[in-house]
């Protein structure tokens, strides 16, 4: 069967930097440095411009990706972005960032997975390659996550940074790189532990929405940690099994930068060395769906992957839904 592999990586970041101590100072939030990196290991993230939109960012950093791979936009056959704060409710991301590329031919749509977004967009990219009908598929995770934070609540305002990743997918042709397989998860029952509530069809934007601010993130952080510690275990063991390997054989991790005490949680139980996880979280916080693409591409422009590394990917988002993605590089 036919295999996907990742040829580029592109990543925006926008230009201004939120410290910590900004967020005292700054923005009036009950809180310090010490704790916050306490408990996220967060010291700042990326806050966009206020005339930058989610495709902005996607469209700078998917032409990053594209310049590393040598492909041109015209030549895109699919668009695939991982996204909860589209420019709008429709169109989707995906269409407006077509066009802002000039990628003529590409069909384009988002996918709704929260911090898993980029992982389950690689999925259907990783797909339509093995099935023939796609060659070249530009998967992106952008988010504009400072616009759906609520200022008011220091417990989650203070995790999320705005950004884009992208990665550049085409077929294979060596039969024992590529991306071995990607696992795909979802949990509805829990969805009311990380959600926006408002702003929807069950309660639509309305005086009563606006202050209550349920158009803005709401979680249940001690959930979620539990949540995301178990079920990122399994479905690493997963990808891992289904191919043969077990977590001593795995040279690197590329994993959604969600919090520093959940990954090394994560890491422990797999008995995986930190040091061979890409982190970032420290610099631009919670990036959501850019997370993955993100950290993928500086672990890849500082060269720290190398040919033939056994690459493990595990994100997880509001839904819940995670997954795992394992891949030779």
């Amino acid at each position: 069967m036919q295999r996907s592999r990742i040829v580029g990586t592109g990543t925006y970041l926008p230009s201004r930097k939120v410290t910590n101590d900004d967020l005292v100072k700054e923005f009036g939030i009950d809180t310090s440095d010490a704790w916050i990196r306490e408990r996220t290991g967060i010291g700042a993230r990326r806050m966009a411009a206020p005339d930058e939109a989610t495709s902005d960012m996607a469209v700078a950093a998917s032409r990053k990706a594209l310049e590393m791979a040598g492909i041109a936009p015209g030549d895109l056959d699919m668009i695939v972005v991982g996204t909860v704060t589209p420019d709008m409710p429709f169109p989707s991301a995906g269409a407006l960032i077509q066009a802002k590329l000039g990628a003529k031919k590409a069909a384009a749509f988002d996918v709704s997975a929260a911090c898993a977004g980029s992982l389950y967009a690689l999925s259907v990219a990783d797909a339509f390659i093995r099935s023939c009908q796609r060659k070249r598929v530009l998967v992106i995770g952008a988010e504009l996550l400072t616009r759906i934070s609520d200022w008011k609540d220091r417990n989650t305002c203070v995790l999320f940074g705005d950004a884009a990743g992208a990665m550049m997918v085409v077929p294979e042709t060596r039969q024992d790189r590529g991306i071995l397989s990607t696992h795909l998860y979802t949990d509805g029952t829990t969805a009311d532990i990380l959600k926006i509530p408002g702003g929807g069809s069950r309660k639509p934007f309305s005086p009563e929405v606006w202050e209550k601010r349920e158009h803005l993130v709401k979680m249940n952080g001690r959930e979620v940690f539990k949540v995301a510690v178990r079920v990122l275990e399994a479905a690493s063991r997963d990808a891992l099994a289904h191919n043969g390997y077990q977590p001593g054989d795995v040279n690197y991790v590329i994993a959604h930068q969600a919090n520093l005490r959940i990954l090394d949680a994560v890491m422990k139980r797999l008995q995986i060395p930190l040091e061979k996880c890409e982190i970032n979280i420290d610099e631009v916080g919670n990036t959501s769906s850019a997370s993955v693409p993100l950290t993928l591409d500086q672990a890849n422009r500082a060269g720290k992957l190398k040919d033939g590394d056994l690459v493990l990917m595990m994100a997880i988002g509001g839904g819940m839904a995670w997954g795992s993605a394992l891949l030779r590089w």
